[in-house]
C-alpha cells in the first residue's frame, strides 16, 4: 500500500471517521472521498478513550485494504460522539464548582420548580441540588423583569465571596442572576471579577449557558456546565493530542443532543450540549432509511442501555423535559435535545433473581470490562449476551468485538446464577433471560410512543446497535407489529447517524409578546439579532456547505398555560406585517396535533423566539448492496427458538441480494451485528442494503 491510500480507481483518498463510543463497544464508520464505506467495532477503554478509538478504526479500514494510521493521517474530519459528560453527570465525577445567585435565591436548585416525586408526601426530602448549599453564594444585585436595575451590584461582595474559592479546591464558578435574559450587565461583571480573582478558572454565564425565562433550568444548566469545563477540557484535549500523534490534521467535530455535531471549540465553551448526545444520533438514521413513513419508531439496543426515539414524517422529535437521570431526582437544563427513552436493558444487562425468586435482567450492565461472561474477560455474570450465545444465535468465532466467544463460561455463568436456583436446564433459563430483557424493551418502545401520541401497531420499528437485530422480531411481535426494519448500518447505527448529521445550533432571545397586543418594534430587534448570530455560525462554515438552512420559532403557550410548546415558523417572520396572525395559526395546528385540542379564538402569549442554523454535511457514503452473486448458507446449527431446537441456516450478510427472500428460521451474520429470523418471520433485503423482517401470518 502506497503512503497515501489508493481506491478503487487509484485515486488518492481523503476519509471521514464517526466514532461512537458507547458503555461496551466503540463503534466507527469511515466514508471515503471515493464512496466506499468501512465499518469497525472494538471494546469501549475507559482508561484512554483513544484505543478502542484506534483499535475499532484499524478494524473498519483493515477489512477494504487500508490501515488506521492511513485513514487517520488522511482523514478531513472526525465526528467523535461520546457519553463521557453524561456519565460524569449522573456519577457524580465533575468539576468541584461554585454558584453565585441573587440575594435569598441560594436554594434556586434546592426547590426547583415545585414537583416532587412524591407529591403527596409532605414528609419526602427534596433531592439535594447539583451545587451543595455551602458552595451557593449570594449576590447583592436585582434587575427586574423589564432589565431595570433595582439594586446595584455590590463589586465588592462579589469579590470577597471569590476569594476564599480557591483554596475551598473549587475549580469551575457558575453564575445565575435574576433576569439576566433580559439585562446581563450584572452577570458579564461578574464575569470580569472572577477573572481578576480567580484567574484560570472557568466559569459560566446563566444567560449563556440556557438563555429562557425558567429560572431553575437556567441555573441547573450553568451549574452543570461550568462542572464539566474541566472534564471535557482534559478528556477532548487527551483525544486530540492523541490524535496529532498519529497525524490527524483534519477538523474534530463533536455530537451534541440536539441531534446535530459541533466544532470542538464550540463544545468546550459549552459543554452543557454534550448530555443525553450519545443517543441522538440513531433517529438520523431511522429518519433516512424510511423518509416516506408517516411514523417511526427508533430502537437502538447496545450492550448497556436500549434506547427509543421517534420520527415522524422525516422529522426527529425534540424535547425540553430530558431528565439527567430519574424524573425529578435527577436534574434539568431546559435545553432542546433529542426525545429519547432509556432504560439499562442492553447485550451486557445482568441477569439476576430478586428476593421474591423472579428473574430480573439490568439495569446493572457488564460494560466491557469485564464483560460478559461469554468474553472471556473474568465475568461471571449471565447477560443477554450470553444467553444469545447459550442458544447459538451468536456466531462464536466470528463475533463482532474482534474476539471468539467462549460458549462454556457463558453456560456456567447461567446455570450457576439463574438456571440452577430457578430449576431450569441451561436453554430454558436463556430464553428466559432473553424473553424477560425483550418485554422490558417492547414496553419501554410501547410507553414513549404511546406517551408522545403515537401507535407503535401502526409505526414502522427500525431496529438498531450491535445487539438490537437478534431481540427484532420478538420485540416486533409484542408489539403487534408487521416489519421491523434492520438498516444497513444498524450494527452502528448511532456512528453511521453521526456521518449523516449536519452542523448545526440554535440562538434564543427571550421577549414576552402577545399576538393581541403585538410589539413589532421589539420582535423585529429579537429578530435582527438572531438573524445577526445565525449568518455568523453559518458564515464560520462556508468552506463545508454554502447552503445553510435557517428555520424562525417561537416558544409560546395560551394564557394562563405554565408550559410552553415550541413552533416552527414558515420563512423569516416579519412583525410589521402578518407574523402574529402566522404565530396564532402555527400555534392552533401544532397544540392540536400534541394535545388534541385548541382554541381558534385565543390569543397566544409568545416567550421565546429562536432560530436554528443547519449546515449539510456533504454526503459521501453509499450503503447500497454489494451482491456477489448466488446466496450461499455458510453453515446450519442447532438453535433454539420457543424452547424447540431449528436446524437453522446461517448466511453472510454481504452474499444477499437486493430483492431476495430468506425464510425463518435463519440466522445472517453481518461485520457489526447479527440479524435473527424466528421461525414465524422471514425477511428481504432491499436495493440499499436494508433488511425488512415480515410477520409470515402478516
Amino acid at each position: 500500500m502506497n503512503e497515501i491510500a489508493v481506491g478503487r480507481a487509484g485515486e488518492d483518498l481523503r476519509f471521514r471517521i464517526a466514532v461512537d463510543t458507547g458503555g461496551t463497544f466503540t463503534d466507527v464508520v469511515v466514508g471515503s472521498s471515493s464512496g466506499q464505506m468501512a465499518v469497525g467495532k472494538a471494546l469501549t477503554t475507559y482508561d484512554r478513550v483513544f484505543t478502542g478509538f484506534l483499535a475499532a478504526v484499524s478494524r473498519a479500514a483493515e477489512s477494504v485494504g487500508w490501515t488506521g494510521e492511513q485513514v487517520l493521517r488522511h482523514a478531513d474530519v472526525i465526528v467523535y460522539g461520546t457519553t463521557h459528560a453524561t456519565n460524569a453527570v449522573l456519577t457524580g465525577k465533575v468539576a468541584k464548582t461554585a454558584l453565585l445567585v441573587t440575594d435569598g435565591f441560594a436554594d434556586t436548585l434546592l426547590l426547583r420548580e415545585g414537583g416532587r416525586r412524591e407529591a403527596f408526601d409532605s414528609k419526602a426530602a427534596y433531592p439535594p441540588p447539583y451545587v451543595p448549599r455551602h458552595l451557593t453564594l449570594e449576590v447583592t444585585e436585582r434587575i427586574s423583569a423589564e432589565g431595570e436595575v433595582l439594586v446595584p451590584l455590590d463589586e465588592d461582595r462579589v469579590r470577597e465571596s471569590l476569594r476564599p474559592l480557591a483554596d475551598r479546591g473549587i475549580e469551575a464558578v457558575a453564575v445565575a442572576c435574576l433576569w439576566s435574559i433580559i439585562n446581563s450587565a450584572h452577570e458579564r461583571r461578574i464575569a470580569e471579577l472572577i477573572e481578576e480573582e480567580l484567574p484560570g478558572i472557568p466559569y459560566t454565564l446563566s444567560h449563556d449557558a440556557n438563555p429562557t425565562i425558567r429560572e431553575y433550568r437556567r441555573a441547573s444548566a450553568a451549574a452543570i456546565d461550568a462542572s464539566l469545563k474541566p472534564l471535557m477540557a482534559d478528556h477532548l484535549g487527551k483525544l486530540r493530542s492523541d490524535l496529532l500523534e498519529f497525524g490527524f490534521g483534519g477538523d474534530l467535530l463533536v455530537v451534541t443532543s440536539e441531534g446535530a455535531v459541533l466544532d470542538v471549540v464550540d463544545v468546550l465553551d459549552r459543554p452543557v450540549l454534550l448530555l443525553n448526545s450519545g443517543p441522538s444520533m440513531a433517529p438520523l438514521v431511522g429518519a433516512a432509511a424510511a423518509p416516506d413513513r408517516e411514523t417511526v419508531v427508533v430502537c437502538d439496543m447496545g450492550g448497556t442501555t436500549f434506547d427509543v426515539s421517534l420520527v415522524e414524517k422525516g422529522v426527529v422529535r425534540h424535547t425540553r423535559e430530558a431528565w439527567l437521570g430519574e424524573p425529578f431526582i435527577g436534574h434539568l437544563t431546559g435545553l432542546s435535545s433529542v426525545a429519547v427513552t432509556s432504560i439499562g436493558a442492553g447485550g451486557g444487562s445482568i441477569a439476576w433473581i430478586d428476593g421474591g425468586g423472579l428473574l430480573r435482567v439490568g439495569p446493572q450492565s457488564a460494560r466491557s470490562t469485564p464483560g460478559p461472561a461469554a468474553y472471556g474477560r473474568g465475568g461471571i455474570e449471565p447477560t443477554v449476551t450470553d444467553a444469545c450465545v447459550a442458544l447459538g444465535y451468536l456466531d462464536v468465532e466470528g463475533f463482532e468485538g474482534g474476539f471468539t466467544l467462549d460458549r462454556e463460561a457463558a453456560v456456567r455463568a447461567i446455570d450457576t446464577r439463574i438456571a440452577g436456583p430457578l430449576g431450569m436446564d441451561t436453554l430454558q433459563a436463556a430464553q428466559a433471560i432473553l424473553e424477560v430483557s425483550a418485554h422490558q424493551m417492547a414496553t419501554a418502545t410501547r410507553q414513549a410512543a404511546l406517551e408522545q401520541g403515537v401507535d407503535p401497531r401502526g409505526a414502522l420499528v427500525v431496529a438498531g446497535g450491535g445487539a438490537g437485530a437478534m431481540v427484532a422480531a420478538i420485540i416486533g411481535k409484542i408489539l403487534e407489529t408487521d416489519t421491523v426494519l434492520i438498516p444497513a448500518t444498524a450494527g452502528v447505527l448511532a456512528a453511521y447517524g453521526a456521518h449523516r448529521a449536519p452542523i448545526a445550533t440554535e440562538f434564543l432571545s427571550p421577549l414576552h409578546n402577545d399576538t393581541r397586543g403585538f410589539n413589532p418594534v421589539s420582535a423585529r430587534t429579537a429578530i435582527d439579532g438572531l438573524s445577526a448570530k445565525g449568518a455568523a455560525f453559518a458564515e464560520r462554515f462556508l468552506g463545508v456547505n454554502p447552503d445553510a438552512t435557517t428555520s424562525y420559532f417561537v416558544d409560546a403557550r395560551y394564557p394562563g398555560q405554565a408550559w410552553d410548546l415550541r413552533v416552527y415558523l414558515e420563512g423569516v417572520p416579519n412583525p410589521e406585517g402578518d407574523a402574529a396572525r402566522a404565530i396564532e395559526r402555527a400555534f392552533h395546528a401544532e397544540h392540536d396535533r400534541r394535545n388534541g385540542t385548541h382554541d381558534p379564538d385565543s390569543r397566544v402569549e409568545i416567550i421565546t423566539w429562536g432560530v436554528r442554523v443547519e449546515i449539510p454535511r456533504p454526503e459521501q457514503l453509499s450503503a447500497e448492496s454489494g451482491s456477489v452473486g448466488e446466496t450461499v448458507v455458510h453453515r446450519t446449527d442447532p438453535i433454539v427458538f420457543g424452547g424447540e431446537s431449528h436446524d437453522t441456516p446461517r448466511y453472510r450478510g454481504v452474499t444477499l441480494s437486493p430483492g431476495e427472500r430468506v425464510d425463518g428460521p435463519a440466522i445472517i451474520d453481518q461485520p457489526t451485528t447479527t440479524i435473527v429470523i424466528p421461525p414465524e418471520w422471514d425477511a428481504q433485503l432491499d436495493d440499499r442494503s436494508n433488511i425488512y423482517l415480515t410477520r409470515k401470518e402478516a
